[in-house]
């Protein structure tokens, strides 16, 4: 597989539960993708088609509509034979162990490394090196019966582990662990994702260990209901932070309001805004320069120019009116955006954010106008 493709690809997936001649559709739509070396964290309440989703990127069922695409391979197309060879990629992390009770830790990390024709070297060097570095060196001869359910886990995670998959699904992977041993497993998982490129799709409802995501999809009745990429959410609070409309807000509104930007791209020439339509959106520049014109009926002239760090698009929302001004990119620009509905959501819920953007009015109304007299903050 080029590692410039998705290691998974889903499109327009829908899966539904048959009993008793009635149907219950579990996942709905789902559109879904994740890139070498990235770590998806799921979650969302029970029910809504979390683990449905973790087997069908498994192999583990087959797609009943819409496509699949898992480490270049058309799941959606492939016989019971052929899923079984794409299974044979992929390294699972289950809650249920499924380790073989006859063989001790080291024979059962072994095994999975025998599938492949590495020297008996090697595969004796890596199953005591994952072993050692899960906490269960001194216990590499013990079988399954012999170790704690925390232990059987990690000698399950060693065992996905093993042939440095490009691709591991793990539901609730910590769940058996205390806080020490999960961490270690995750930051373990992290480090393979980046030496390797391997993907990481983790089932989980463990707070402890959403750090090491790079995005958080929450699923609600069989719907992805947000797609968060954590350091994008990151980058937005930093821009925001160094925003003057925005440096007032505590670092739980930056981060709530960051929830609901999205970036935009503008080339040069485009229009972001008319003069004369109904506002929609706030905009954050972030990146160019912007033009600002007014037509006060007896022609357009410019009456600012606008660099990263301002905020536009105001006046709009808060009068629930047209647009006062066109603001045309000077160049390739990048923005923020933010709609109404949470652009007034943020102004009802942080006194500061409030009083900054109605100065960045009263001041640009002031330029438009000649008004000499603030609004009022009440």
């Amino acid at each position: 597989m080029s590692t410039s493709e998705p290691t998974v690809l889903a499109s327009a997936l829908n899966y539904a539960f048959s009993s008793g001649g009635s149907s219950k559709r579990v996942l709905d739509s789902v559109d879904f993708e994740m890139q070498p070396g990235e770590i998806v964290i799921v979650t969302g309440p029970s029910g809504s088609g979390k683990t449905t989703l973790l087997t069908l990127v498994g192999a583990l069922r087959s797609v009943q509509q819409g496509e699949m695409f898992v480490l270049g391979k058309p799941l959606h197309q492939l016989d019971k034979r052929s899923l079984v060879d794409v299974r044979r990629e992929i390294g699972f992390i289950f809650q249920m162990h499924n380790l073989f009770d006859a063989l001790s830790a080291f024979e059962n990390v072994k095994m999975s490394l025998e599938l492949r024709k590495y020297s008996k070297e090697y595969i004796k060097k890596r199953a005591i090196e994952l072993l050692t570095e899960l906490g269960l060196g001194e216990r590499i001869d013990y079988k399954p019966q012999a170790l704690s359910g925390g232990q059987r886990q990690r000698v399950a995670i060693a065992r996905a582990l093993a042939n440095k998959p490009q691709l591991i699904l793990a539901d609730e992977p910590t769940a058996a662990l205390d806080r020490e041993s999960g961490r270690t497993v995750v930051n373990l998982i992290q480090r393979l994702a980046k030496q390797e490129q391997s993907s990481i799709l983790l089932v989980t409802h463990d707070n402890r260990i959403l750090d090491i995501a790079d995005r958080i999809v929450t699923l609600v009745d069989g719907r992805i209901e947000s797609d968060v990429n954590l350091a994008e959410r990151l980058r937005i609070c930093e821009i925001l932070r160094q925003t003057p409309a925005f440096r007032s807000l505590t670092p739980g509104e930056l981060t709530e309001m960051a929830e609901h930007m999205q970036r935009e791209t503008f080339a040069k020439g485009d229009a972001i805004v008319r003069q004369g339509e109904i506002g929609d959106r706030l905009f954050v520049l972030q990146q160019g320069v912007v033009e600002v014109f007014h037509d006060d009926g007896d022609g357009s002239r410019s009456v600012a120019s606008l660099e990263s760090g301002n905020v536009f698009g105001e006046g709009a929302l808060l009068t629930s009116g047209e647009r006062n001004a066109t603001v045309i990119a000077q160049e390739d620009v990048s923005a923020l955006s933010l709609t109404k509905e949470s652009f007034d959501q943020a102004l009802n819920s942080s006194v500061s954010f409030n009083q900054e953007i109605l100065q960045i009015h009263f001041t640009r109304t002031n330029v438009l106008t000649g008004s000499p007299h603030p609004p009022q903050t009440s």
